[in-house]
């Protein structure tokens, strides 16, 4: 998952290791976490996409938060409890069992992620009137951020 490891690295601008070794995200395996992150933002997403995971935002108070990341200008942080309230138990529990972890630890590394990625796919400063398409297209995007990092 060299890319992967490359381009989440880029997002969040950690380094990446000298030696090859894959660059887990806080004991997280990266391989494990592109297809949850990649169903939270694609249109045919279980979130419906980018706009239905700002809906989601929007219904929890937390508007001004997902807008920082979307928009130009510095990103507001996120705790794991929050993004909680946003998602809700289940999915966060389902999103914890496809990664091995427990919800609170997959909470806290979705809030570490999140608001570089979106802001990094969001370069306009603005949410893309069609959405960031597909689980694809999602992929292609972060390779076209991968070179221009």
């Amino acid at each position: 998952m060299g890319l992967l490891d490359s381009v989440l690295g880029a997002v969040m601008g950690r380094a990446q290791p000298q030696d090859g070794a894959a660059a887990g995200l806080g004991g997280l395996d990266l391989g494990a976490l592109l297809p949850v992150v990649a169903g939270m933002l694609a249109n045919n997403g279980q979130q419906g996409g980018l706009g239905g995971l700002m809906e989601k935002f929007n219904q929890a108070g937390l508007g001004d938060v997902i807008g920082s990341w979307v928009g130009k200008g510095e990103n507001l942080p996120i705790s794991a409890d929050q993004l909680k309230a946003v998602l809700g138990d289940d999915t966060l529990g389902q999103i914890a069992s496809r990664l091995g972890v427990d919800t609170s630890q997959a909470g806290g590394q979705l809030a570490e992620l999140l608001p570089g990625l979106i802001d990094k796919l969001t370069p306009e400063g603005e949410a893309p009137a069609g959405g960031l398409g597909n689980a694809g297209d999602l992929l292609g995007a972060l390779g076209s951020l991968l070179q221009k990092s």
